[in-house]
């Protein structure tokens, strides 16, 4: 038998980097939501902890210590060998937690069938933050408001809202990215969040909001400006921006018909970048690990 996980994307719906630690570390306050478009991860009993990766985004992807996926399922693993598959589909170094989707199914393959996201953060709170910050988000997979440097989650409200996710295939470093920022002491988000009942509502609100990195991603990649005009430039589009500290940048619309047209016109008219589309919202349930027997599961 095995499990198979699903990874879904990160999508960092604002950011605000509102200062840095005496450590080092940057201080954020974002909000998060998933897609329905990620990796998959099948993890079959083994005498030693293995990875394999495959699919369409496996390039380069590293199948040792330094991947993220290793280092969590080692965290867990004990005297516990794995054998891991991962079906690369998200684009690396792209600011939409492909990385740390993968360690956070790997967290929960690993952990399954005896402590769910809760549980697992409760058991592992260290740990887990200390394979990066948007680790502890992507285990949770839900619209969250995330404070610190990623260990405050707190779930929100958010309505589903269709989307655009862009990426020019240029990956961009996120210390690259946060030494090219200005200004590191910045507002943060509303103490309290309005209600959003509604795609239109939450367009709405975001339109106040920011991502503090966008700026400085823009000069560490330039083609990123190109990405956002090709997102603002689809009928029906009501806000673009880029993701997390890039290159991914995403479009909302309130209407799914609207989204995937204009995830096709993106796509015809830049063959080489990545263009995905789906609606943004809770993808726990779709992230829960699937028993499933070995070679079933790596069918897709």
């Amino acid at each position: 038998m095995a499990s198979k996980v699903f990874a879904p994307a990160k999508i960092n719906l604002a950011l605000h980097v509102t200062g840095r630690r005496d450590d080092g570390y940057h201080l954020l306050d974002t909000l998060v939501s998933f897609a329905p478009v990620g990796d998959w991860l099948t993890i079959s009993d083994a005498e030693t902890l293995s990875l394999t990766v495959e699919g369409p985004e496996a390039a380069g992807v590293p199948t040792d210590m330094t991947n993220l996926a290793m280092k969590a399922a080692a965290l867990l693993a004990g005297r516990r060998g794995a054998r891991m598959v991962l079906d690369k589909r998200l684009p690396a170094a792209s600011g939409i937690g492909g990385g740390s989707a993968d360690a956070a199914a790997a967290l929960r393959g690993m952990a399954a069938p005896a402590l769910d996201a809760d549980a697992l953060l409760r058991a592992h709170a260290d740990g887990i933050l200390g394979l990066g910050a948007d680790v502890p988000m992507c285990l949770a997979s839900k619209p969250l408001r995330v404070r610190g440097i990623g260990e405050g989650l707190e779930p929100v409200a958010l309505p589903d809202i269709p989307a655009v996710l862009v990426n020019p295939r240029r990956p961009v470093s996120t210390p690259a990215v946060f030494k090219a920022m200005t200004r590191r002491e910045n507002t943060a988000l509303p103490e309290v969040l309005p209600a959003l009942p509604d795609a239109d509502a939450l367009i709405a609100f975001l339109r106040g909001t920011r991502n503090d990195l966008e700026a400085p991603a823009r000069a560490v990649e330039p083609v990123i400006s190109a990405v956002l005009d090709a997102l603002s430039a689809q009928a029906g589009c009501g806000l673009s921006r880029m993701s997390g500290s890039g290159a991914t940048c995403f479009g909302l619309f309130t209407s799914e018909d609207d989204a995937r047209a204009a995830s096709r016109a993106i796509a015809k008219a830049n063959p080489a970048w990545w263009v995905a589309s789906g609606v943004l919202g809770d993808q726990s349930g779709a992230a829960m690990p699937r028993l499933c027997e070995s070679e079933e599961a790596r069918a897709q």
